[in-house]
Parts: structure tokens; sequence; C-alpha cells
């Protein structure tokens, strides 16, 4: 057990090193559902004896446990768990591993090949279906060859990436293994697959790059159909993004600015329908929420929560701090509500190394201090 317990300086509430390791640890992206066995233990990656690997961290123990030992993989197909997720219906855990997409089972530490990627492609997010039938991810091009890259470390290409319009597709895997099929391809740079936690036939997908230059950022998906619509269609001037689905799976979150400059938090449903968005102060980072009550982000060097008062949303306050260096994808603090909303996990190298570390969402929100900075 490495697991140790620091009273945060700011607010006073109690945040819980879990890892500790001189490597990086960190868990999953904020959008990729980590925890298994309904929730007891979470899935993490770490960086020990020159590999990559995953493990289990047993939540109310501390107990760590290795379940895979792999071979690094060099770019641009480098092994990595930031896209990782997990099956809701079998906890069986998805990531990419050079030309295959791989299924772990983290109970028995059995490694199958579900699916061979086209090495014409390059990979990006990956989830699951709300039945756990299919695995999706989107993919675009590999232009490695005329333009550097390296999106986990600084961005590099990023703006270049977005320029040259890709062909890119979303991708989908049958989990038994039977194969994969294109759902939706066109030639515009695509990203973030997120599937619906509770409707099977339904994700959001984007159009990837500065979110000032894109066209529209957030996509829905019909896998029943085939039919991509706009989710969030965005006027000159105004920018959306870090998009995320509510726990009910019906509704998406997300944070951006109008054309006035004023900052909001937005909600509406997966036909873009029922539109609410209210303005909101405050940097924000990455942005979470289980509904429209509590949102948590990463903006700054704290861990902040905003929160629904009935007619506004108050905060940011203050969490804790987290002062990550945010140097590369796997330092991002990528908070993320746990699915009975008691706490936040989020990764900081705070300490010198990437770690896991979990905080609890107090009763009384309008206690926590007000962010200053």
């Amino acid at each position: 057990m490495e697991r140790s317990v620091r009273t945060d300086r700011v607010s006073g509430l109690p945040v819980t090193r879990h890892t500790n390791y001189r490597g990086h640890s960190h868990h999953f992206y904020f959008t990729n559902p980590g925890w298994i066995d309904e929730g007891r233990r979470l899935v993490f990656s770490s960086d020990r004896c020159d590999r990559t690997n995953l493990y289990t961290l047993t939540m109310e123990s501390g107990e760590i446990e290795q379940l895979t030992d792999l071979e690094p993989v060099p770019l641009p197909r480098e092994l990595e768990f930031v896209r990782a997720t997990v099956n809701p219906r079998t906890d069986e855990v998805y990531f990419f591993s050079d030309r295959a997409l791989m299924g772990l089972d983290p109970h028995t530490r059995a490694l199958r090949e579900v699916a061979e990627l086209d090495p014409e492609y390059v990979v990006s997010q990956l989830n699951v279906t709300a039945d756990g039938n299919r695995i999706v991810f989107s993919e675009h091009r590999d232009l490695s060859d005329e333009i550097e890259t390296d999106f986990l470390r600084g961005y590099i290409g990023f703006a270049e990436t977005w320029a040259a319009r890709p062909h890119s597709r979303v991708t989908s895997a049958a989990v038994d293994g039977s194969g994969t099929r294109v759902e939706f391809e066109e030639d515009y740079w695509i990203g973030h697959a997120n599937t619906s936690p509770t409707e099977a036939h339904l994700l959001t997908f984007c159009h990837e790059g500065p979110w000032d230059k894109v066209d529209h950022r957030i996509w829905g998906l019909d896998l029943r159909t085939g039919a991509a619509h706009m989710i969030r269609p965005t006027e000159p001037g105004e920018v959306v993004g870090h998009e995320y689905w509510y726990a009910d799976g019906v509704h998406i979150g997300y944070h951006g600015k109008l054309a006035d400059g004023r900052s909001i938090f937005g909600r509406c449903r997966a036909d873009g329908s029922d539109r609410h968005e209210h303005a909101m102060s405050g940097t924000t980072g990455h942005t979470f929420s289980l509904d429209e009550r509590i949102i948590v982000g990463d903006g700054g060097s704290v861990i902040r929560l905003w929160y629904w008062n009935g007619s506004s949303y108050d905060g940011p306050r203050v969490l804790c701090e987290h002062r990550s260096s945010s140097h590369i994808q796997q330092l991002h603090p990528h908070p993320r509500i746990d699915p009975s909303g008691s706490y936040v996990v989020f990764t900081s190298d705070m300490e010198g190394y990437g770690n896991v570390y979990t905080v609890p969402i107090p009763e009384d929100l309008a206690s926590l201090p007000p962010v200053d900075r």
C-alpha cells in the first residue's frame, strides 16, 4: 500500500494520495470510466521499472495490484492508457497497443486482441456502448510522415493536423472479437468518441482542432442509422468544448464562451434540444459533473467546484490544491466525480511525480473557500 493522507492547506479537506512511486501514475481521461467491481476498485496507469502498465487500486484498503506486463511501443502508436476505458457490463478494460485493440479481464488478468487496427490510421479516444457490446473509437489518417506530431506532449502538430483535414472516421469493434465496422466518416479531423452511459445507440464525437477554428465542435451520432448531427452549433466568436455525458445518458455538459466574451456552463439533450446555458466565473480547465448540480474543474492550480444554487452557479470554490504542471497529457488533473457522487479523483505531480489522488465532496459546499486565483 502506498496511501497517505494530508490536510489541504486551502480547503482543510483530507486529500488522499493513493500512489507513491518514482514514476508517473494517472487515472484515465475524464470522459472514460475507470471503476470496476461496482466502484470498489479503480484501474489506473503507472510507469514502473521503465514500463507503462495497468494497475488496480482497491479504494477501501489502498491495495495496489499490477494487471499487465507489456512491452513499450514507440510513436505514433505509443502504449499509453490516457484513452483506456472500462466495459460497463463486464469490467473488461480496453486499450490500444501498437496496431491492436486489446481487452483485459481485470479479475483473471487474461489479455486478448479484440480487433486489428488499420495501419493507415491513428486512433484517438475510445469508449464502450451502454449495452457493453461494442467499443467505439475515432481515428484519422496517419499524417506523421508529413506533419511532426506529439499530441501527448505539448500538442505538437495539433493545429497543422486540423488544417490538413485528414480523412477521419468513427469506428466500432465488436466486443466478442467478430470484427469492426465504420459508423461514420468524413474529411474533417474527428476526435473524442464518447458513448452515452445509458443509451446504447448514442454517442458524441467532436471536430478536433483549435476551438476557435473548428466549424462546430460537438456532434452526435446515432449508431442505428449512421446519421450525424450538430448538437451545439456555434456562431462566429463562440467556442464550446470539453463535452461529456451526464450520468443519465441523455444530457451533455460542456463549457465555453459566447461571442460577447461571457463564459458559460451549458447542457442540452443529445439532439440539441432543452439547451440551458448559464454564466460562470473563474477558469474552468477540464470540467465534469454527474448532472447540473455540482461541476468540478481543474483550471489554475486548484480543483474547483461550482454548484447550482437554484438560479445560478455559485463558485468557483476550492476543493483542494492540485498544483500540477500539466506538462504532458498524463499529468493533466482530469478531475472526475465518482459514480456515487462522494469524491473527486484527479492526477497531479505536485509532489514531483504524477500520482492519483482523491478528495471528498463535503455536504456544505458553501463552506468551501472561494477561489482567489
